[in-house]
């Protein structure tokens, strides 16, 4: 996945990393980095994801996130 992506960074935020995450309704919180400029493999990556975890995941670029909200959600990133 990570080759497959380009991804040179990946983790997860909010309910997921926290105490109130809930198994049957909470969706995954996912900031990546690319080590190349994407495109559609992008919409790929959250698919495959979605997929995978059988839920709905947000996915969020590391780079294309606004400043303010990115400084929201630094404190609470677990990379993996």
């Amino acid at each position: 996945m990570i080759e497959k992506y380009a991804i040179s960074e990946i983790g997860l935020f909010g309910s997921v990393v926290r105490d109130d995450f809930s198994s049957a309704t909470s969706d995954i919180d996912i900031i990546v980095d690319f080590s190349k400029p994407v495109g559609v493999e992008f919409i790929d990556l959250a698919d495959y994801l979605e997929q995978k975890f059988k839920r709905k995941i947000d996915l969020v670029s590391k780079k294309g996130i606004k400043l303010k909200y990115y400084q929201a959600i630094e404190s609470d990133i677990v990379y993996v």
